[in-house]
């Protein structure tokens, strides 16, 4: 009976070292540090896609409520200061220094092995060899080859035997130096980039029990549990001065908050300077600074430019990009109301106000923007229209698209401009519901036309859908103001439909004078968003006048609403160009009343105004839909610049430095660099003694045809080729 065996146990020693043994093979081969890399590359790829440290809101605008949750769980929104990019960065720089440690020791023998103890018959076997002979004695031909082979770069050690002399070469060593080179520096460039990461700064966070701040207010208020101090070796943070202001603090953002960085030293802007091209694009952009050091009290002066940083107590200072920094704005708020009157307005870039407007809910007004500068793109295209200028087109069908849209054309022929300062704004309502604004405080001609253009949209990831008011002679607002408030006003607009069909009834019909007034009132009433009608039945209803009555916003789309429920669709391109040509004449007809009323002369019958009317009427149909009850007018201005800065005190920079150079070299070693090993066999031929037979082979460590070619040359210089066996 066979006794049983027992197998070792689950946690013997030899099953653990087993286990240990293959976990460091696991670590130090080359497929898990490639592996790594390339996860480390897919992390890097959607970090540079997906914007970095930006507001919560921003990301569930753009990806939605349950993948902005999701992304944010998997730390995407800060993806290289993300734990699971951190461990991965950490595992590579142990698997690729194992990968080093273990291959290292094999490379430095290897250089200092010349393999003279190849045997001379083994030479027969290699893809490149050659047999010959030479004139001369053994050491002779030995002393001739030592010299060939120093003079071509190879390094020789010699052997000699009892039946002969073998000489053992190498040219190209550096090869296997690359190797380690090229290693190396993904080793310090992963140790840079850890220790010029958030690595830093949460393990001093951790050891001095700070943590942090989540909320907002003056950085002055900020409690020193969220503070970090003067003396951290390694962050990378952001700082905004306005001019003539003074900060010694940089915010590094973290992502759910913020910590502070005190810095050594107070930073004071002096000036902003900001240069142009000819075209109003930017060329320069510097700032003028003023350093006080805490320390030592000295204060001195310099000039921080894009891509020139200045180094302050092992600080870079770089020009990040420039803010306003609390301009003063001066408004007249324009009432989109009827019976609204104009409101005079003070406010701060920054800052915020309570607008209340007549009739109206109180709204916070924040005011968030001035660009003093603007250049955009103003080419027409082939018929000279900008594709911006859609809104010239009058159908009454497609409304509201058609008439709002980009402030500017965007042609490939382009004619850049600067069109002047423009200023943005939010509107907040009770319900926190925020829309954004921006005007421009001088008109633009677009297509022969100046008009001011006043731009709004919901969210930040929209562009901006401008309302394009037309400039009177006086390049101002009023005198579509005026018109807009008159059509508003229902007097108004029934002495207008009465001059109209004063005018347009024909002297021997008076009987049509009634019906023509009491349709330029209808048309009137519908445009201005006054009339109610009932809408034609939508497919599904189940009887016709089964929708209850609605009252209209206004504007080109009421005029087409009404046709569409009152006129047979036979009759629709018929009445709608009657009463389009009908509003047209009412709406002149309130123009020249409100001339009148300014005492201004009457419209000249040209071309000028046939275009200002024109646009009048679009951008009154547009403004039915403006969502606010003001619109604010810039006046003038008094701007304040502000720099941004971004400090950066970088431990790992020379590290990285380092790498880089160790790459390339490794890199250029490795590539274009060929290891050569060449063995040369001497011996006396037989019967011979003056003549020596030599045996030789080469082996390098990448084929091409360039080393054919090499050996060739080598047996040129070295033999007189015989055939193989003499």
């Amino acid at each position: 009976m066979t006794e049983p065996t027992l197998s070792p146990a689950a946690d013997s020693p030899s099953r653990r070292h087993s286990a240990g043994r293959e976990l460091l093979d696991l670590l130090a081969s080359m497929r898990f540090a490639v592996s790594l890399f390339v996860v480390i590359c897919i992390a890097s790829i959607i970090g540079t896609l997906v914007k970095q440290r930006e507001p919560l809101n921003n990301y569930v605008n753009q990806f939605g409520p349950f993948w902005s949750e999701v992304f944010g769980k998997l730390d995407i929104y800060t993806i290289y200061g993300a734990w699971w990019f951190l461990l991965i960065l950490a595992f590579l720089v142990i698997s690729t220094s194992l990968c080093i440690a273990r291959n290292t020791p094999k490379i430095l023998h290897d250089l200092r092995n010349y393999k003279e103890h190849v045997r001379e018959q083994s030479l027969q076997s290699f893809h490149h060899k050659a047999l010959g002979h030479r004139d001369g004695g053994t050491e002779a031909v030995l002393a001739q080859v030592g010299h060939m082979l120093a003079s071509d770069g190879w390094k020789a050690k010699i052997q000699v035997r009892d039946r002969g002399v073998m000489v053992a070469a190498r040219k190209g060593s550096a090869n296997k130096i690359g190797y380690i080179a090229a290693h190396s520096a993904i080793v310090l460039i992963c140790l840079g980039g850890l220790a010029d990461g958030d690595l830093l700064v949460r393990g001093l966070m951790l050891v001095q029990g700070k943590t942090v701040y989540e909320g907002a207010g003056l950085i002055s208020d900020v409690k020193p549990e969220h503070r970090l101090p003067p003396g951290n070796p390694g962050f990378r943070g952001n700082m905004m001065v306005p001019e003539g202001g003074r900060a010694g603090t940089a915010i590094l953002s973290m992502p759910n908050g913020v910590v502070l960085q005190d810095l050594p030293f107070d930073l004071e802007l002096k000036k902003f300077i900001v240069e142009y091209y000819d075209t109003g694009m930017p060329k320069l952009f510097a700032s003028d600074v003023v350093i006080r050091d805490h320390k030592t009290g000295a204060v001195s002066e310099a000039r921080i430019k894009v891509n020139e940083p200045l180094n302050v107590r092992g600080i870079n200072i770089y020009q990040s990009s420039f803010e306003d920094g609390g301009s003063a704005l001066k408004m007249t708020a324009l009432p989109m109301q009827s019976g609204g009157k104009p409101l005079e307005l003070e406010g701060r870039v920054g800052g915020s106000s309570v607008l209340k407007a007549e009739g109206q809910p109180p709204l916070t007004l924040e005011f968030t923007g001035l660009r003093v500068i603007n250049v955009e793109n103003l080419a027409g295209d082939a018929n000279g229209a900008g594709k911006g200028t859609d809104v010239r087109r009058v159908d009454l069908v497609n409304s509201l698209n058609k008439h709002l849209g980009s402030g500017a054309p965007d042609k490939a022929d382009k004619q850049l401009h600067n069109i002047g300062p423009s200023f943005s704004y939010k509107l907040v309502d009770a319900a926190g519901q925020r829309r954004e604004f921006n005007n421009y405080m001088v008109p633009v001609e677009l297509d022969g036309q100046r008009v001011f253009l006043a731009g709004v949209r919901e969210n930040p990831n929209e562009g901006f859908r401008y309302l394009r008011i037309p400039a009177d002679e006086q390049f101002s607002l009023q005198g579509w103001m005026n018109l807009r408030a008159a059509l508003l006003d229902a007097p108004s607009r029934a002495k207008a439909a009465r001059r109209y069909a004063e005018m347009a009834t024909p002297a021997d019909k008076p009987q049509m004078l009634p019906q023509l007034q009491a349709t330029a009132a209808k048309a009137l009433g519908l445009f201005a968003g006054a009339e109610k009608f009932k809408p034609a039945p939508k497919p599904g209803s189940p009887m016709p006048g089964a929708n209850a009555e609605s009252e209209m916003m206004g504007g080109l789309p009421a005029l087409s609403n009404f046709i569409e429920a009152e006129v047979p669709e036979g009759e629709r391109q018929r009445v709608s160009e009657v009463l389009l040509r009908i509003l047209n004449g009412s709406l002149f007809e309130l123009y020249k009343m409100t001339r009148e009323q300014a005492k201004l002369s009457a419209p000249a019958t040209d071309a000028a105004t046939q275009t200002f009317m024109t646009q009048s009427v679009l951008a009154l149909s547009d403004s039915m839909f403006y969502p606010a009850p003001v619109l604010l007018q810039l006046q003038d201005f008094k701007q304040v610049q502000a720099s941004v800065f971004q400090l950066a005190r970088a431990p790992g920079q020379n590290l990285v430095y380092l790498g880089a150079v160790l790459l390339i070299i490794g890199v250029f070693a490795m590539l274009y660099i060929k290891e050569q090993r060449l063995w040369i066999w001497l011996e006396s031929a037989p019967g011979q003694p003056e003549v020596t037979r030599v045996r030789m082979a080469l082996s390098s460590t990448r084929e091409s045809p360039d080393t054919a070619q090499d050996f060739e040359q080598l047996k040129v210089a070295l033999l007189k080729e015989e055939k193989e066996g003499v």
